[in-house]
């Protein structure tokens, strides 16, 4: 069978764990030149070697989203490298520890806010423009089932990922009519390092199995799957869309 995106260069920025580190496994099955963004070479460098292994092309590109100029030299150096770049994941992301908003500090915000919303908007902002003068382009952001619903004691993560989609709806209408397609995915809770290494798993995974409909929470491939079928032909008349992989959580 072919390969669904065979000689497609993708961009993945948190590529080095979790849904990114998935999902740039998955296009490289696929046949995609990935480049691996992420602000830890470790990680980063870790999902090329995983991706190269398997006999997939990628490379590593250090990277700070809340930076514009590095962003700008990210979509640079990705060029320069492949010639274009037909799909984005802007899927780089923190969270911020559970309390409620008179007990979070200013620098929580702040650090949230940068990172799940100035990231993805410089992203969009820095892809586009190569988008425009290659003909099209695929631009999928990573959202959250806290995009359509909230947690209590989250505020910053819960008003970030209201913010993602808000900015991705925005810019499907935007550009909707230059070839470019834009989604956003909505994850529920997924069993990713982050999740994994929490000091207090199992009283955490008690506390959001009963979210999920389903009975489990998710898996970084699944994810990868739902972000495949968007990047490729198969979703062509998805656009602007908010897609749920929540396990029935946004359902309730």
């Amino acid at each position: 069978m072919e390969q669904q995106f065979k000689q497609k260069v993708v961009m993945i920025t948190g590529g080095g764990s979790g849904i990114g580190r998935a999902a740039a496994l998955a296009f490289a099955r696929e046949g995609a030149r990935v480049a691996v963004a992420d602000i830890t070479e470790e990680g980063g460098k870790e999902t090329v070697r995983l991706v190269e292994s398997a006999g997939g092309t990628a490379r590593f590109f250090k990277v700070d989203v809340t930076r514009s100029d590095q962003v700008q030299a990210l979509i640079s150096g990705i060029v320069s490298q492949w010639g274009r770049l037909d799909i984005t994941l802007n899927n780089a992301g923190v969270d911020n520890d559970m309390k409620p908003i008179v007990e979070t500090s200013e620098a929580e915000f702040d650090r949230v806010m940068a990172v799940n919303v100035k990231g993805v908007w410089l992203c969009m902002k820095h892809a586009i423009p190569q988008m425009l003068a290659q003909g099209g382009g695929v631009i999928i952001n990573t959202a959250s089932a806290l995009s359509l619903t909230v947690l209590p004691g989250s505020s910053p993560y819960n008003g970030s990922k209201h913010a993602v989609a808000g900015i991705t709806k925005t810019c499907a209408v935007e550009y909707g009519a230059k070839n470019i397609r834009i989604n956003a995915i909505c994850p529920g809770v997924i069993r990713t390092p982050l999740l994994e290494n929490h000091p207090n798993l199992p009283e955490l995974e008690a506390s959001l199995l009963p979210l999920h409909p389903i009975g489990r929470l998710g898996t970084v491939e699944e994810v990868a799957d739902v972000i495949l079928w968007l990047a490729s032909d198969r979703s062509s008349f998805v656009h602007g869309a908010l897609v749920t992989v929540d396990g029935g959580w946004t359902a309730q």
